[in-house]
C-alpha cells in the first residue's frame, strides 16, 4: 500500500492529467444514459398485470394513451383540434365520438354506450394514441407539440402526460438539488475545517467521482429519474468521511515526517486500510436494495454502490494529489474551527452511562411501535406538485368522468360472443365499477359492426386479442380498490385462465405486496451484510450485535417520527431509508468503536478509554454528520417532488438521529458491555495485557 502511496504522491500531476482525461468519456457517457421517469416499470416482468402492460403497448399501444379533457367547446372546433393533433409526429391516432356516429346528429340521441364514455356535464374526451411507450423521447415531443395546439379549455391528462411534467420538472430541479448540497456542504466544512481553502478541495474530488459515477451508469442502459435526483447528493453526503480521514492523516504523518510525498504515502496507506471497513458497510447497505424485487432498489442500490467505491478511489488517488498541489494554500488561508474539543460531551457520556443505557432501552419501544405504524401512500401522483398541468388534467378526468381508476382487460379473442358479454356484464356488477366498455357491448348498442372502423377496432380487438376498458370510482391504493381488483380478476380467470388486468389499479395492488415483502428482505439484508464486515473487521461476536442494534434504535427513531407527527411518508421511502441510513451512518459507530478499542489496549480503563475515545472522535463524526445533513436537507427544502422531499428528509433527519446515538447511547452500550465484548472479541485487550506484563517483568 505504501508503494502505491509513493507513486501517487510523486506523480502528483500525472494523476491530475488522467483524472481530467477520464472526464471526456464520463460527461459523454452521462449524456447518453436514458432516464426512466415511470416508476411503475420497475415491478417484476413476471406479474400478471405487468405483461398485461407488455401486451397493450406491443399490441395495443394503449400502454401510451393520454386523453384530452375539452370544456364548452363547439364539436366542429374540437374535430378542429382532433385533426391537428393526429398529424403530430408521434401520434398513431386521436379518436373522439365522430370516428363512430355523425357529429351533426344531436349528442343526445347518440348510443349510451358512446355518450357516457366520451362525455361529461362540462366536457368531452378525445382519446389520443402514441405510436411508441410514454416515455419514449418520440412520445414526449409529441406531448409538447400537443399542448401547443391547446387552448385554456383544454386539459391533457394521462401517464404519458404525467412522464412528460415530470420529466421536465426533475430536469430543471436536479442542477439546483446538486448546487445547493454543495453550498450547504461547503459552509459545513468550512466551518468544522481549519482551512478555507480545504472544502473546494473536498468537492472538486469528490465532484470528479460524482462525474465517473454517472458516466459509467451508461452500462446499465438506463436509471430511474429517482436515482438521477438523488445519486449526487447522497454521494456527496456518504463519501465525504473518506476525505476528512485522508487529510486529519496527512497532517498527521507530517508532524512526524519532513517529506510531503512521503508523509502523503504513509497517509493513503493508512487510509486505504481505515475506510475500508467503513466503505464496505455504505456498499453492502446499498447493495442490499438489490434483493427489492421492486427494480427501482436495484437501480439505487448499483448506482450508489458503485458511486461509494468510486468515491474511495477518487479519495486515494485525486484528492492526494489535489492536496499535495494546494499544500501551502491549505495552510495560508487556515482558521479556528467553531466545533468544539467536545470535553464535556465525553465527560457527560462517561460519568451518566448508566442513564443513557436506560435511555436506549426505554427508546426502542416507542420508537419500534413508531415505525411498524407509519402511513404510507403507494399513488405517485401524490408526490408531484398539485398545480401541474397533468395533475390538473388528471383530477379533472377522475372527477368528471369518475374515472379515478381505468382498468386494462385482455382476453382471448376466440371466446364466444355470448361468453364475453356475460364476463363484461358481471365485471359491471364489481362494487365500485362504474362503466365496462368492450366491443362486443358497443356492437350490440345500437352501432352495426359494419359501421366501425377498422383502424377504430383494431384498438380493442388485434392479433387474437380483445381488449375491455373497465372504469373505477376507487382511487388505486385503497383497500376497496384492491378488493375490486382481486375480484375483477377471479372474473376474467374464470372465461379465460391467461386472462391479463393491467393499468394503474392492478399495479399499485402488486406494488403493495410487494412492497411489504420488500421491506423485509432489505432489512434483513442489510442488516446480515453489515454485521457480517463489522464481525471480520473488529473479529467479535458481540460488537456487530451492539453497532447494528444502536444504528437500529436510530432508524426506528427516524421512521417514527411520521407516525407521531400524522405524516404520510411515500412507499419507496420506508424501504430504502433503512438501508442508507445503515449503510452511511454505521462508520460513525465503527470509528467509535476503533478508538475505544486502541484506547482500551493503551492499558486505559474501559471509563478513560472511552472518554478519550469519545473526544477524539466526536468532531469527525459531527463534521460528517453535518455535511450529510447539510447535502440532504437543502434538496428536502427546495425541492417541488414529495417523493425526493420525503427521502432527503428522512436522511437529513437520519443523519442527526445517528449522530445522536453514536455520541451519546453507544458509549453507553460499549462501557456496559466491555467485559462480554472482551470475551467475545479476538485481541481486544491483548496489546493492554503484554504491555502489563512487559512493566512487571521490567
Amino acid at each position: 500500500m505504501k508503494n502505491f502511496g509513493r507513486f501517487i504522491a510523486k506523480n502528483k500531476v500525472l494523476v491530475l492529467i488522467i483524472a481530467i482525461f477520464l472526464l471526456i468519456p464520463s460527461a459523454y457517457g452521462m449524456v447518453m444514459t436514458k432516464i426512466n421517469y415511470d416508476v411503475l416499470t420497475y415491478l417484476p416482468k413476471n406479474l400478471d398485470s405487468m405483461k398485461g402492460q407488455t401486451l397493450l403497448d406491443e399490441t395495443f399501444n394503449n400502454a401510451a394513451t393520454s386523453f384530452l379533457i375539452i370544456e364548452d367547446m363547439e364539436p366542429k372546433d374540437i374535430v378542429k383540434i382532433k385533426d391537428k393533433i393526429s398529424t403530430i409526429d408521434g401520434v398513431e391516432k386521436a379518436i373522439w365520438v365522430d370516428d363512430f356516429v355523425d357529429i351533426t346528429v344531436p349528442k343526445e340521441i347518440y348510443p349510451d354506450e358512446v355518450k357516457n364514455f366520451f362525455y361529461s356535464d362540462k366536457s368531452t374526451m378525445v382519446i389520443i394514441k402514441f405510436s411508441e411507450g410514454g416515455a419514449s423521447e418520440r412520445t414526449q415531443n409529441a406531448i409538447a407539440n400537443i399542448r401547443k395546439e391547446m387552448n385554456k379549455q383544454c386539459f391533457l391528462s394521462g401517464v404519458s402526460a404525467i412522464v412528460k411534467d415530470t420529466k421536465d420538472l426533475a430536469d430543471k430541479q436536479t442542477p439546483l438539488y446538486v448546487l445547493l448540497a454543495v453550498v450547504l456542504s461547503t459552509i459545513v466544512l468550512a466551518l468544522t475545517m481549519e482551512s478555507v481553502v480545504i472544502p473546494f478541495i473536498f468537492l472538486v474530488s469528490i465532484g470528479f467521482a460524482i462525474l465517473y459515477n454517472f458516466g459509467t451508469n451508461i452500462f446499465f442502459g438506463q436509471i430511474s429519474y429517482v436515482t438521477k435526483a438523488l445519486a449526487a447528493v447522497l454521494q456527496l453526503g456518504v463519501t465525504m468521511d473518506y476525505s476528512i480521514f485522508l487529510l486529519h492523516r496527512y497532517e498527521e504523518e507530517k508532524g512526524k515526517i519532513s517529506d510531503r510525498n512521503e508523509a502523503m504515502a504513509e497517509a493513503i496507506a493508512n487510509t486505504i486500510t481505515a475506510i475500508s471497513g467503513s466503505s464496505l458497510t455504505t456498499i453492502a447497505g446499498f447493495l442490499a436494495l438489490c434483493v427489492m424485487k421492486l427494480g427501482l432498489g436495484k437501480d439505487i442500490g448499483l448506482v450508489m454502490a458503485k458511486g461509494v467505491l468510486l468515491g474511495v478511489i477518487s479519495t486515494v488517488t485525486i484528492l492526494p494529489a489535489f492536496v499535495l498541489f494546494f499544500d501551502k494554500a491549505i495552510h495560508k488561508f487556515q482558521h479556528k474551527t467553531v466545533l468544539p474539543e467536545f470535553n464535556k460531551v465525553a465527560n457527560v457520556v462517561t460519568n451518566k452511562y448508566k442513564l443513557f443505557v436506560a435511555i436506549f432501552i426505554v427508546a426502542f419501544i416507542p420508537a419500534v411501535y413508531g415505525s411498524n405504524h407509519a402511513k404510507v401512500y403507494y399513488n405517485l401522483d401524490e408526490s408531484l406538485p398539485k398545480d401541474m398541468e397533468s395533475i390538473i388534467a388528471t383530477n379533472k378526468l377522475k372527477d368528471q368522468y369518475n374515472m379515478m381508476t381505468t382498468h386494462m382487460i385482455i382476453v382471448k379473442d376466440d371466446i364466444p360472443s355470448y361468453k364475453k358479454k356475460e364476463m363484461v356484464d358481471r365485471i359491471g356488477k364489481v362494487d365500485g365499477i362504474e362503466k365496462v366498455v368492450s366491443y362486443d357491448k358497443f356492437v350490440g348498442g345500437g352501432i352495426p359492426e359494419s359501421f366501425i372502423p377498422e383502424d377504430i377496432k383494431s384498438n380493442v380487438v388485434k392479433d387474437g386479442y380483445n381488449l375491455i376498458v373497465a372504469n373505477s370510482k376507487y382511487k388505486a391504493a385503497q383497500d376497496e380498490e384492491n378488493k375490486q381488483v382481486e375480484e375483477v380478476v377471479k372474473i376474467v380467470k374464470e372465461y379465460d385462465k391467461d386472462g391479463m388486468v393491467a393499468g394503474e389499479g392492478p399495479l399499485t395492488k402488486d406494488l403493495i405486496e410487494i412492497t411489504d415483502i420488500d421491506f423485509r428482505n432489505v432489512n434483513y439484508a442489510s442488516i446480515f451484510a453489515i454485521f457480517a464486515i463489522i464481525f471480520f473487521v473488529f473479529k467479535s461476536v458481540s460488537l456487530p450485535v451492539l453497532l447494528v442494534l444502536s444504528i437500529e434504535l436510530a432508524i426506528f427513531i427516524n421512521l417514527g417520527i411520521p407516525y407521531y407527527t400524522g405524516s404520510v411518508i411515500p412507499f419507496i421511502s420506508s424501504i430504502v431509508i433503512g438501508t442508507i441510513q445503515l449503510g452511511a451512518t454505521v462508520d460513525y459507530a465503527i470509528l467509535l468503536t476503533s478508538r475505544f478499542e486502541e484506547e482500551i489496549q493503551n492499558g486505559h480503563p474501559k471509563i478513560e478509554a472511552m472518554r478519550i475515545a469519545v473526544q477524539g472522535s466526536a468532531k469527525s463524526i459531527v463534521t460528517s454528520a453535518l455535511t450529510f445533513f447539510a447535502a440532504t436537507a437543502g434538496v428536502a427544502i427546495v425541492s417541488d417532488m414529495e417523493l425526493i422531499k420525503s427521502l432527503c428528509v428522512l436522511m437529513a433527519r437520519g443523519a442527526l438521529i445517528s449522530m445522536a446515538v453514536i455520541i451519546f447511547v453507544l458509549p453507553s452500550i460499549l462501557i456496559v458491555c466491555e467485559k462480554l465484548i472482551a470475551v467475545t472479541t479476538k485481541g481486544w485487550r491483548k496489546s493492554a495485557v503484554a504491555k502489563s506484563e512487559s512493566q512487571m517483568s521490567a
